[in-house]
């Protein structure tokens, strides 16, 4: 059987770290999935679930990415996110939250770039709880 090792890190830590026979993310493009022997890949990557089925137990991890650079090798796939957080560590609440005052800063914004600001809080929460509601059904 034909493995791939995967890391996930983040700015403040490693998230994940073990070998994989199938991993999948949001890429800049479109929905990425990756199998051993992939052909080598860099490419930037949008909020969503990054999906990893292990090899030792066919067990699927899930890992909340808010956007960051994926690099794929034929025998490793390196997942560089500006934040990750582990899908049993996701609230839902908290995101919620987050997105809501994401929201009112959007309408409270005085300038073009406190926009972008708060449009790009919304987008990401919005997408982790949109990973978190995928996550939590299975």
């Amino acid at each position: 059987m034909a493995t791939i090792q995967v890391d996930v890190v983040s700015a403040e830590e490693s998230i994940f770290s073990g070998v994989a026979k199938f991993v999948a993310l949001p890429g800049e493009m479109g929905e990425l999935g990756i199998y051993p022997r992939h052909t080598p890949l860099i490419t930037r990557i949008k909020p969503g679930a990054v999906r990893i089925v292990r090899a030792d137990n066919d067990q699927e991890e899930f890992v909340f990415v808010a956007g960051g650079i994926l690099e794929v090798q034929p025998g490793a796939v390196t997942v560089l996110a500006d934040t990750a957080i582990r899908g049993k560590d996701l609230d839902e609440a908290k995101a919620d939250s987050a997105k809501q005052a994401a929201a009112e800063a959007m309408k409270n914004a005085k300038t073009d770039i406190d926009f972008a600001k708060a449009q790009g809080e919304f987008a990401a929460m919005a997408a982790q709880i949109a990973a978190l509601r995928k996550f939590r059904k299975k």
